[in-house]
């Protein structure tokens, strides 16, 4: 049963920085596609905004990718002697990246939406947005930090 935990940890990782990416994304997107419709130079500036949210379903990835090796690619007998308090434990630490991952994606998403906006009116303070929008993504950095340390020290 604790390797069911463990792979619940790590489903999580992945399924919360991936919802949260495609909304992130979505939002973006169609806050970039009204710009480039009224002015197509501008696809460039703004599709940065729309990548930005991606990035924590990477983070998920990379946290159910280091489960994976530690427990079920691992080989030996890791994954089936594993008990329920080990696989508890990724779970617990596969919490941070998933629920931050999720969340962060969304907000960053706004911010990137005001900042499209943004480059809509004045195409120069692109870069001024893009520093605004990675304040968020230090977050979700610092979340999947703690979530990689979590499953190392299991």
């Amino acid at each position: 049963m604790g390797l069911v935990y463990a792979l619940m940890g790590a489903a999580l990782a992945i399924i919360g920085g991936g919802l949260g990416s495609a909304v992130g994304i979505s939002y973006a997107s169609q806050a970039a596609a009204g710009v480039v419709s009224e002015d197509p130079d501008k696809f460039g500036k703004v599709l940065i905004f729309q990548l930005l949210p991606s990035s924590n379903v990477l983070y998920g990835f990379i946290v159910a990718f280091l489960v994976f090796m530690r427990t079920i690619m691992g080989g030996g007998d890791a994954a089936a002697n594993m008990t329920n308090a080990q696989g508890l434990t990724y779970l617990a630490v596969c919490l941070p990246i998933a629920v931050v991952g999720f969340l962060s994606s969304i907000t960053q998403a706004k911010v990137c939406v005001s900042c499209i906006s943004m480059v809509a009116k004045n195409g120069e303070l692109s870069g001024r947005g893009m520093t605004m929008a990675a304040f968020i993504e230090l977050v979700t950095l610092l979340s999947l930090v703690i979530s990689i340390f979590g499953v190392f020290q299991i």
